[in-house]
């Protein structure tokens, strides 16, 4: 049996990156195992209109390695739209452009898409990795499962009249009254979304309820940008958990917050209904909380609180959208391994700099984990614009040398104390 360097579990953006990194490395040998019959990257909010919050360069590699043959640019050559791309003269792809180009990565490199795992365990001497019809031997293991769809409990329950907001599209909700539940760039999207057919149709009614106190647009200045580079990374990563924790909870604007440009066509929508006649309402109300949720009938019965008052309230509609975010993905396949892995006291992670988890000395292979590590890792960890960063990390780490230079000078803002140095 063959033994891989490294297998990766999971083919989303950063796993895939790591494969990219990895396939220009000549004494490498990774492969991506990933569950599903095809690369699918946010199908439930793929707007023909939406684009990446981020840009161009937070492909794949480019951070690392711009002149790699499976960079954006590469990609846009590839496809003869490079002119096209310089002309339009905006940093961000499209949503669908970028899904593309994930597909066209993923076509050239060792990808087995309909493997997914069942078992890993530790053998010895490397990683049994295991699934239907298979099974791998790996020195090292990436785990890059990504998130599921999080529904609170304040509106389970609610059946074929909840739809989260990663089936948007995948799912009907042509009804008379539509509620949006929680914001961030996913929530005020699907509000537009409405909102455009409330303008053309005159319906839905549309309501957006949302426990954020503002409908906040995303911090993206310049400065406060930079607590996603990976000077910020390494700074984070040397506080104690604790102080983490509390800073993480002040960063929600980084990454649960809305484009300035989605607020402002939202605006322009609500600004556009002024002089139409006969449209079902809209209500925007912020500071509000689910606090729980039935079915009544042939109508969905919210129970809210408002958070500045303390008054409750029943709120009706036909159907909610959950635009309540993700959480973790399990890993039942780790099971196995779990003996061997160390916790911290919330049971999440203990994750090193270079973002391999902490493991019994009896294992001699190395776990690193992608997008699995906003704890330790911070802001950056879910940003597309780290990815290349951490997978040259990590490839550095698994082979014991610099295969690729990582990045010294990412920050104007000194986040140390002074005199302080990390390594």
């Amino acid at each position: 049996m063959t033994v891989h360097d490294v297998v990766a579990i999971g083919c989303g953006p950063f796993n895939l990156g790591l494969a990219a990194l990895a396939s220009t490395v000549p004494d490498v040998d990774a492969v991506v195992l990933e569950a599903r019959s095809e690369l699918r990257w946010h199908s439930g909010v793929m707007f023909p209109d939406a684009t990446l919050q981020v840009s161009f360069l937070a492909d794949l590699v480019s951070l690392v390695e711009p002149a790699h043959p499976l960079s954006f640019l590469s990609y846009l050559r590839d496809a003869d739209r490079l002119y096209p791309f310089y002309v339009r003269e905006r940093f961000h792809p499209t949503r669908r452009e970028y899904e593309d180009y994930l597909r066209w990565a993923a076509s050239r490199l060792p990808v087995r898409f309909s493997s997914p795992v069942a078992a890993v365990a530790w053998a010895g001497d490397r990683f049994a990795v295991s699934g239907p019809g298979f099974s791998l031997a790996a020195r090292h293991l990436v785990l890059g499962v990504g998130t599921v769809p999080h529904v609170p409990g304040s509106l389970a329950g609610l059946g074929d009249r909840l739809v989260h907001s990663s089936d948007y599209l995948h799912r009907d909700v042509s009804h008379e009254r539509v509620t949006v539940v929680g914001s961030g760039q996913s929530g005020a999207e699907i509000v537009l979304d409405l909102l455009r057919r409330n303008l053309a149709d005159g319906r839905p009614a549309v309501s957006w309820l949302t426990r954020t106190p503002v409908f906040a647009p995303l911090d993206y200045t310049k400065l406060v940008l930079e607590m996603t580079t990976p000077s910020y990374v390494r700074h984070f990563h040397s506080l104690p958990q604790d102080k983490r924790d509390e800073l993480r909870a002040e960063h929600w604007r980084h990454y649960r917050a809305i484009s300035s440009e989605t607020l402002e066509e939202l605006h322009d929508l609500l600004y556009r209904r002024e002089w139409e006649h006969g449209l079902a309402p809209v209500e925007l109300r912020p500071g509000v909380a689910v606090v729980s949720s039935a079915v009544s009938g042939s109508e969905v019965v919210l129970t809210c609180r408002h958070r500045d008052t303390g008054r409750t309230f029943r709120h009706v509609a036909d159907v909610v959208v959950a635009a309540t975010g993700y959480r973790q993905a399990p890993t039942p396949f780790l099971e196995p391994l779990e003996p061997f892995v160390r916790r911290d006291d919330r049971g999440r992670y203990v994750v090193a700099l270079d973002h391999s988890i902490a493991l019994d000395p009896a294992v001699g292979g190395r776990v690193f984990v992608a997008n699995a590590d906003l704890h330790s890792h911070g802001v950056a960890a879910p940003d597309l614009g780290i990815g290349a960063v951490r997978n040259a990390t990590i490839l550095n780490a698994v082979t014991g040398r610099e295969v690729y230079r990582l990045p010294k000078h990412t920050a104007y803002t000194s986040f140390t104390a002074p005199g302080e140095h990390l390594d």
